[in-house]
């Protein structure tokens, strides 16, 4: 076991255990809560059938425990919505409210569904609402920055329920129930304090422990720092810390006078690692983030952190690994902490500490799914053995889940502006290990955000040739997608940006992709023009195989504008390439595409010899469902010459060869095809 998975598994049992166990108190919002799901809605009592989910709405200030409230409101009922719980936070620590096609992607991966990648709002909404209708779900809501957010997200199903958190009223939703929090009972405020020093200590003075609680003007967040605190001070008394906030001088909110002075009482290590961890991406951090942001070892990483959950300042959350939370409540109280005490020099360091260990550890990540690799094990076994994964599970399941939190430095590094190298290269790191572990399609979504993110780096550096890869790589998203018309607009930008970098490869690729576009567009002329053009460049270069595969394409355009004439010079063009290169399955295939344009012009004699040579050629690169469709092509064209006997002698070879594929396949595992159209050549390149 390496030393990074020793020292996970010393932090995953020597974790605290989280204090309390039921859930405290607002007995009353919850039954309020509860009864509003049954009341009958202003549609209900207009005769109209509700046209959309109810939704309730828990409103507080932060720190007034409005998420404890709706987690236990959707532990009461989930029962009543079999499809499940969806959850989704609208707002990013630092209060930026999320965009809604982010988190209708979100959702929509968590109902089992994938929306195209690059899809727009309006898009992706549709595609959630959809989903839903036929479902009797839940969505929980969290932090919702305004009502347009949580609007965009309503499914159209009456069957579902939608519980959202915000700060104040969601003005613009019909029928909204709302429930304003204000502070706990005292009751349940000084049961939670027990919970963390203990029933001796509130037992012998019961009057002080009231006074501290309605000093915290019984708010859930500021009772727990105030619990913590105490819990890590067994001789002080509940009267001590009750008569030091009273005579606090400052008259700022109980919840900030309360951070400061738990901030003010740790070790000054600790304390700056507390500040330094809000520039942690998405509010999540486990040991490598803390040691990464602290210039730390892991193991004091791994401490520090303990104290700090141990003291109500982070929170415990369910992972692969060990991670923690900062309550929404204390991220910007925290941040101005650091504003205040740490220097900005100091916190771009940390920034960009965090950044190289996240593209050291990404490298570990890629080169862990390359067992196949050599040159990938050595620079495995060359990284210090903390950034290790002891398996490649270990590193996809770290992979997933620090996604969130990756994605998230990648926006904010670009966003900042001040570390675009690093930014960089954490984005080149994290599109190579996104899709060594989950491959191209998977990843293709998260895969067209980074790209757009590489597009502003190079865009505000100047980086031309960073520029038109990324248009490139964007362009071939929007045409997969069949945004053939976007895809095109990206490809000229690529061209324009290669020629300014003086690029040869992005230059003929945008051409080749211009001409991609015009074909799948109808416009067959340009589609050629464009290919040839890539084609003279790609001579110029004495790119050979390129070229041959150029002459294809050219050849494909110009058979589907029905000039077979050029269709079959530009074919022995290509099949002179590949002679050259000694490529024998694409000459093959070269030969098939021949015939079938020596088909399409009438001349089967032509067609038949051809597809005979064909079939020798692909027997040479032992291509069996190449040889299948050729027969089954001999068959069709020995039919129209008039000889039914050999047609049918051709045939049944094929259907021979294509039953031997099939067990072949079964037996490997493959799934097999067992159609002329699987044969086909395909226009595209594989770039394309």
């Amino acid at each position: 076991m390496t030393d990074q998975a020793v020292d996970q598994e010393e932090a995953r049992l020597s974790e605290p255990p989280a204090p309390g166990g039921q859930f405290l108190g607002r007995t009353r919002e919850l039954k309020e809560l509860r009864a509003d799901i049954e009341r009958t809605g202003l549609d209900t009592l207009a005769g109209r059938k509700a046209p959309r989910a109810r939704v309730l709405l828990i409103a507080g200030r932060p720190g007034s425990g409005r998420t404890a409230v709706a987690e236990e409101l959707v532990r009461q009922v989930a029962q009543r919505y079999p499809d499940g719980v969806l959850r989704a936070r609208l707002s990013d620590p630092d209060g930026t409210p999320v965009p809604v096609e982010r988190t209708a992607r979100e959702l929509l991966a968590a109902l089992g569904g994938r929306a195209p990648a690059g899809a727009g709002e309006d898009e992706l909404t549709e595609a959630l609402r959809t989903a839903l209708a036929p479902r009797r779900a839940l969505l929980l809501l969290d932090d919702a920055a305004g009502a347009e957010q949580v609007d965009a997200l309503l499914p159209d199903a009456p069957d579902c329920l939608v519980v959202a958190v915000s700060r104040g009223p969601l003005t613009g939703i019909s029928d909204v129930r709302p429930c304003t929090l204000g502070g706990m009972d005292t009751k349940s405020a000084v049961e939670l304090l027990t919970r963390y020093t203990g029933s001796v200590r509130v037992t012998v003075d019961p009057r002080s422990a009231e006074n501290l609680a309605e000093i915290c003007e019984g708010q859930p967040a500021a009772l727990t720092l105030a619990g913590g605190w105490l819990a890590a001070r067994p001789q002080t008394a509940v009267s001590d810390l009750a008569k030091r906030l009273h005579t606090d001088p400052d008259d700022g909110p109980v919840l900030a006078r309360v951070l400061r002075l738990v901030h003010d009482q740790l070790p000054a290590s600790t304390a700056r690692t507390l500040r330094l961890l809000t520039e942690a991406p998405a509010g999540t951090v486990d040991a490598h983030t803390a040691s990464a942001l602290a210039g730390c070892s892991l193991k004091t990483a791994q401490t520090a952190l303990r104290e700090l959950a141990a003291l109500g300042l982070l929170r415990p959350v369910a992972a692969p690994l060990p991670a923690y939370d900062i309550p929404g409540c204390l991220h910007p109280l925290l941040r101005a902490l650091a504003e205040t005490k740490d220097r900005p020099a100091e916190l771009q360091l940390a920034r960009a500490r965090l950044l190289e260990r996240d593209v050291r550890l990404l490298q570990s990540c890629r080169a862990s799914a390359e067992t196949d690799s050599p040159q990938a094990q050595e620079k495995l076994q060359a990284l210090p053995p903390a950034l290790r994964f002891p398996s490649s599970r270990a590193a996809a399941e770290w992979l997933a889940a620090r996604r969130p939190a990756l994605l998230a430095a990648a926006r904010l590094a670009v966003a900042d502006g001040e570390l675009d190298t690093l930014a960089r290269r954490l984005m080149s790191q994290l599109v190579r290990a996104m899709v060594a572990h989950l491959g191209t399609e998977a990843a293709a979504p998260d895969l067209y955000g980074i790209h757009g993110l590489v597009l502003d780096v190079a865009e505000r550096r100047g980086l031309a040739r960073e520029k038109a890869a990324a248009l490139l790589n964007l362009g071939d998203v929007d045409a997969q997608t069949g945004r053939t018309r976007d895809a095109l607009a990206r490809y000229r930008a690529a061209l324009d940006a290669g020629r300014e970098a003086n690029d040869p490869y992005a230059t003929a690729r945008a051409m080749e992709s211009v001409g991609g576009a015009h074909q799948e567009l109808g416009d067959h002329d340009r589609a050629a023009d464009w290919f040839g053009r890539a084609l003279s460049q790609r001579l110029a270069r004495g790119e050979r195989a390129e070229a041959a595969r150029l002459y294809g394409r050219i050849a494909t355009a110009h058979t589907y504008a029905g000039r077979y004439g050029e269709a079959l010079r530009n074919w022995r063009a290509a099949l002179a390439g590949y002679r050259k290169e000694g490529d024998v399955a694409a000459h093959a295939r070269a030969l098939s595409e021949l015939a079938r344009v020596q088909e399409y012009a009438g001349r089967p004699e032509e067609c038949l010899r051809t597809c005979q040579e064909a079939v020798e050629w692909a027997r040479r690169a032992e291509d069996a469902r190449l040889q299948a469709a050729l027969q089954l092509r001999l068959a069709d064209t020995l039919d129209r010459l008039g000889d039914p006997t050999s047609a049918r002698l051709h045939r049944a070879a094929a259907e021979r060869m294509l039953e031997e594929e099939a067990n072949t396949g079964a037996r490997e595992g493959k799934s097999v095809v067992p159609d002329e159209e699987a044969c086909e050549i395909r226009s595209a390149s594989d770039e394309d």
